[in-house]
């Protein structure tokens, strides 16, 4: 499975990175930045909710007020761009980009989420 998922990122990479929504200001980070950025990390958003990328490459979000949590992988691609393959095997690929101060996760429809500091 997580082979699969390796080879869609290699071959929809750059595709994937180009389609983001930035903004002025927004810098991307590359592969290694953005690993060192993440990995044993537990990133925090305003509404609560938690994402947990895991030294051994799994990964938790839980959703704020008790609402859950999802589990899967995560990874980069060489673009800089996290997917993540849940266990119920739905994926998805997010973009990281700093402003300012500021860490913010940026969906491939827009959406955009800023980090607790």
């Amino acid at each position: 499975m997580r082979l699969i998922l390796l080879v869609m990122m290699v071959l929809t990479g750059p595709a994937l990175a180009e389609g983001f929504a930035m903004k002025q200001g927004d810098a991307a980070f590359d592969l290694e930045g953005l690993d060192g950025r993440l990995r044993g990390e537990v990133l925090t958003f305003y509404d609560d909710g938690q994402s947990h990328y895991y030294e051994d490459g799994r990964y938790s979000y839980t959703y704020a007020n008790d609402g859950g949590s999802a589990y899967g992988y995560w990874d980069i691609t060489p673009e800089g761009t996290v997917c993540i393959e849940f266990l119920n095997e739905s994926t998805r690929c997010d973009m990281y980009v700093k402003n300012g101060d500021r860490l913010i996760l940026i969906t491939e429809d827009g959406h955009r989420f800023p980090v607790r500091p």
